[in-house]
């Protein structure tokens, strides 16, 4: 499975990415990937070559870039209960700094980068995210209705998003939610609010999981939740690209 470092052009410098893709010499959907708020790490790049085994190109940029390359943290091997403090008082002030402008800002060069790539074949893209990067997954394929198929977030803060946003997806849409993350009647408000803007979607409680269960380096990881990610993810991005 081929892999490689590249360099985003944006508005405001360079984003460092990683990629994956398969090596049979053809071209593939393509499908943008936004970590979670700990960024760009092996696990991330894990899920990367994964998902590009099932016939993607996969980007996956690091959304920090304007506080350097990635790993912009130096973070533990293992991020547990005693590590996951410090680790937050690094990553918020950064997830605070991305505000809504930038992540479209960036969503846009992120977009025409991923299309513009030779083993990317024409036809429209999918974005997927993790925590944070499932409401940049929205916001991005809010932004770009014409070119965003499918787009899904995994313990993702989606109704953060809102309405207007909401109102604004034409993309097919898979919400997975940590059980620790919504209460059902939590869960029936943000459906319903999706219903109301006609957004075609699945969104569910991951039974047993905590926030950020796909995360192999973290405490907070789930084998049943991981699996069930990719049983709604791989289906997803099978039927829109």
């Amino acid at each position: 499975m081929p892999d490689k470092t590249l360099q985003i052009p944006t508005a405001d410098g360079l984003a460092d990415a990683f990629a994956a893709f398969p090596d049979d010499g053809e071209q593939h959907p393509g499908v943008l990937m936004y970590a979670d708020g700990f960024g760009v790490r092996p696990v991330v790049r894990d899920l990367a070559r994964e998902l590009a085994q099932h016939g993607y190109y996969v980007l996956v940029p690091n959304f920090f870039y304007r506080h350097g390359p990635a790993p912009v943290l130096e973070l533990p091997e293992f991020i547990g209960e005693d590590e996951r403090p410090g680790v937050f008082a690094q990553v918020m002030p950064m997830i605070e700094a991305h505000t809504p402008e930038l992540v479209l800002r960036d969503a846009s060069a992120y977009l025409e980068f991923l299309t513009t790539q030779e083993e990317v074949s024409a036809g429209p893209v999918g974005v997927t995210g993790y925590c944070i990067g499932g409401l940049l997954a929205v916001r991005t394929a809010a932004a770009h209705p014409d070119q965003v198929a499918a787009v899904a977030g995994f313990h993702a803060p989606v109704g953060a998003a809102g309405p207007e946003i909401f109102s604004q997806l034409t993309a097919q849409a898979h919400f997975g939610h940590a059980a620790s993350d919504l209460t059902p009647e939590t869960l029936g408000e943000l459906n319903r609010a999706l219903d109301a803007a006609g957004v075609g979607y699945t969104s569910e409680i991951y039974p047993g999981t905590v926030h950020g269960f796909t995360m192999a380096d973290t405490d907070s990881f789930d084998a049943a939740g991981l699996r069930r990610h990719w049983e709604r993810l791989l289906p997803l991005l099978g039927r829109t690209l």
